[in-house]
């Protein structure tokens, strides 16, 4: 007698996507691109910004378009002028003034808490990230190696209110335009900079540190500050 046929496996429909889910995901998307044409130069501080042109741009609807703008009002990055309408925000020199006085408040601060809390492990590999750009004449890829090494100081401070205050600074520095690093001369300069505060680290001196870490940030500013002068 023949065995009646097993009945056929079904297999679970697949959920659809919650409201919202996919259009969230595509202004992440259009927010993530954005900040990193700030961040890269590519829109300029005062560049205006057209939905429909950005829409073609980046190949996406105007809905996300919108929800990316937004966040980056909210955040300070972009802002309505009367005259022309939604631009990148400006810095004039008294902002990049606070901004840099801020930066060099949290990098002593940082460089002295890693000074007292950095593991041997930390601080060894604050040495090989500082001497990573040697030979490197891309100031591109330089510019990464530094924001690497500073990323981890302030991983090695281990203090999670830093980190919180730092990220909120960070939306802020992407404003300040093309690295300083491109100036002929200092990126050899940054390197050692940052050699002396590894080794205040290694010396788990806290004042050191923070003096090393502050000194570093007051030469990004001077060199900031002639960069801004010769546009």
């Amino acid at each position: 007698m023949p065995r009646a046929a097993a009945p056929a496996r079904r297999t679970a429909p697949r959920r659809p996507p919650k409201p919202g889910e996919a259009k969230a995901s595509r202004g992440d998307l259009a927010y993530q691109r954005l900040f990193e044409a700030i961040e890269r130069g590519t829109l300029k501080p005062g560049s205006r910004l057209r939905e429909l042109e950005l829409s073609a741009w980046l190949g996406a609807s105007r809905t996300p378009i919108r929800e990316a703008l937004g966040r980056l009002e909210g955040e300070g990055l972009i802002g309505r002028d009367p005259s022309r309408g939604m631009i990148v925000a400006e810095l004039d020199h008294g902002m990049v003034a606070e901004l840099y006085a801020m930066r060099e408040v949290l990098e002593g601060t940082a460089a002295a808490l890693a000074a007292r809390h950095a593991s041997e492990a930390e601080i060894d590999a604050l040495r090989e990230i500082a001497q990573r750009d040697r030979g490197l004449e891309d100031p591109v890829r330089i510019a990464r190696v530094n924001r690497l090494f500073h990323e981890a100081l302030f991983r090695s401070a281990h203090n999670r209110f830093l980190l919180r205050a730092v990220n909120a600074l960070r939306q802020s520095m992407v404003l300040l335009g093309p690295t300083t690093l491109a100036t002929p001369g200092r990126p050899d300069k940054a390197r050692g900079e940052h050699e002396g505060i590894v080794e205040a680290l290694a010396k788990r001196d806290p004042g050191a540190a923070d003096e090393a870490a502050r000194t570093h940030i007051r030469a990004a500013y001077r060199t900031r500050l002639t960069l801004m002068l010769e546009c």
